[in-house]
């Protein structure tokens, strides 16, 4: 996805709707301006941030991630998280902010190319089962990945 094509056409869509844009109109033109103004601001939260994008998109294709319901991920990745937890939690008892760096660029890295697979899957191999199982994890490891500058504020601070 095109980041910059999508901020610009938020920004000339949002010029558009803006009520500010609208205050000479009648009360319902300026209701719907407003509405609109919110509209195209969800999108656009939706559309920048990787896993609410693909949510949305399987979600178009009549494809639910059971983001709430799904709590099936494998073995070995749920084990792996559970290791990295434990380490993160020991690095912040520790003061340790080289391994909490060390960390976070791990998993971010491997995030980078989750959600290139997760497009992939998406956009080119139609595999939405597959894809709903990698947003789950993916969402996983956000999490942690959020844990972890949690941890680093605590150390730093």
């Amino acid at each position: 996805m095109d980041i910059e094509q999508l901020e610009t056409n938020f920004r000339e869509l949002q010029a558009r709707v803006h009520p500010d844009r609208h205050v000479r109109a009648s009360d319902m033109d300026q209701r719907l301006a407003m509405q609109w103004a919110s509209r195209v601001n969800e999108a656009f939260q939706t559309l920048r941030e990787p896993l609410r994008r693909a949510n949305y998109l399987l979600g178009l294709r009549d494809h639910d991630t059971g983001l709430e319901s799904n709590t099936a991920m494998p073995v070995e990745f749920l084990m792996a998280q559970m290791e990295l937890r434990e380490s993160v939690a020991d690095a912040r008892e520790s003061g340790n902010e080289m391994a909490l760096d060390t960390f976070r660029a791990g998993i971010a890295t491997e995030m980078k190319s989750e959600y290139a697979q997760l497009a992939t899957l998406i956009d080119v191999q139609a595999d939405f089962a597959s894809a709903a199982n990698l947003v789950r994890q993916l969402m996983f490891q956000q999490k942690l990945l959020s844990e972890i500058d949690d941890a680093l504020a605590a150390v730093v601070d």
